[in-house]
């Protein structure tokens, strides 16, 4: 049964305040602040689950509106960026890659290991390492091909879509507990730190602020988005098939951040309020879309060695966050957000670390530098690192 476009929008309207909802109801889901479109598109892709096993009936929400909210979203984290913010941050910047660069590394340390100790095709630990934790369903989509056309790995895609979506839902689930754990290690004089911080912009930090703006921003907003998109699309097509090929989504980032710098220079200043409105809503439906569009039947359908190596990512996950990152990154509560972007990041998505960063910054305050340097990371920096990262592992002497 196929659900058609507006209904498929309709649903995802009421996941968002079912999982609002669940969050106001459920303590433990607001003691580990799991994001509402977690909670929500989860119980609907469980019943989905439920549906198909029991009747036999699978239900499909139309995708239509999927990428279009993603890059919406990607657009306003460009249209967000300035040159002179990210120049100030450079320094974390730079320590948040390197701890992001070298979980790329060992989770396909530990998928390779792992493969080999289960008796499985290594490459088998690659897919369900970096191509798939780190790399999500695109980049999983991607790599799996080359795996099949190259390497002869049969069922390569299906195993990548099963991985990618276990950790699109682990990294929504993860986040919040590891933050939960490290927020015991704050002191207190750092809580009253981060109380008193000047309310000077909301952007992204608060998704359930009102946001003071009018009609008229919010049109130059979409106008804004709309060249985002448009352009994005362009460059990537400009790109594709060369050595510095980029996903979509970041080109459209990419065009947010030059357009964003070159009207500050023209001194014409864009609405940050209208900004924050538009990608709260884009991020928050296209979240829900896609956890309720999950299926969870690829889940049960991955082989045990692959549910292993899985479940030795997600460990890996929390504790290189809590051990490693946490401790790099200062120990404070800008750390602590950092750690919970990290499980979207390296289980998930882009989407899913801002949505778990939104999740704890709701609810205990703001977190400028994280908000300004995860994005960019994500969304640009990661994707390049892991690309060279997987090239490096492919050419080991077993891969031949």
């Amino acid at each position: 049964m196929t659900v058609g476009v507006y209904a498929t929008l309709v649903a995802t309207s009421l996941v968002l305040l079912l999982g609002e909802k669940l969050v106001q109801w459920i303590g433990v889901l607001r003691t580990y602040s799991i994001p509402a479109p977690v909670a929500g598109g989860l119980i609907v892709a469980i019943c989905v689950l439920i549906t198909r096993i029991t009747t036999q009936v699978q239900v499909r929400f139309d995708s239509t509106l999927q990428a279009p909210l993603m890059l919406a979203f990607f657009s306003t984290i460009g249209l967000n960026a300035h040159l002179s913010n990210l120049k100030a941050g450079g320094p974390v910047l730079i320590r948040f890659l390197t701890l992001v660069s070298g979980l790329l590394i060992l989770q396909n340390v530990i998928g390779i290991l792992l493969a080999f100790a289960l008796g499985v095709d290594p490459l088998l630990g690659i897919l369900g390492g970096s191509v798939t934790m780190s790399g999500g369903h695109g980049t999983g989509a991607a790599w799996s091909q080359v795996f099949t056309e190259r390497h002869g790995l049969e069922s390569a895609t299906e195993i990548a879509i099963g991985c990618a979506t276990f950790g699109l839902v682990m990294g929504g689930v993860l986040g919040g507990p590891v933050a939960r754990l490290l927020m015991r290690r704050i002191s207190a004089d750092e809580l009253l730190r981060v109380q008193q911080l000047a309310d000077e912009t909301l952007v992204f930090e608060e998704p359930k602020a009102e946001q003071a703006t009018t009609p008229a921003a919010i049109i130059t907003t979409l106008a804004l988005i709309s060249i985002c998109l448009a352009g994005g699309e362009v460059f990537a097509d400009w790109i594709a098939n060369t050595v510095f090929e980029l996903p979509t989504f970041v080109c459209t980032l990419f065009i947010g951040v030059i357009l964003n710098n070159v009207l500050a220079l023209a001194r014409v200043r864009i609405d940050q309020h209208a900004v924050a409105l538009v990608g709260n809503v884009a991020l928050a439906l296209f979240l829900a879309m896609a956890l309720m569009r999950l299926d969870l039947w690829e889940l049960a359908a991955l082989a045990l060695p692959i549910i292993s190596i899985l479940a030795a990512q997600t460990l890996l996950m929390a504790l290189y966050a809590i051990f490693i990152t946490f401790p790099a990154m200062g120990r404070n509560y800008d750390a602590v957000v950092l750690c919970a972007a990290q499980c979207g990041l390296g289980l998930g998505a882009t989407p899913t670390a801002i949505a778990n960063m939104q999740a704890i910054t709701n609810r205990f305050g703001h977190s400028h530098i994280a908000f300004l340097i995860v994005p960019m990371t994500g969304a640009f920096f990661m994707d390049i690192v892991n690309a060279i990262v997987i090239k490096l592992f492919l050419t080991l002497p077993f891969f031949h």
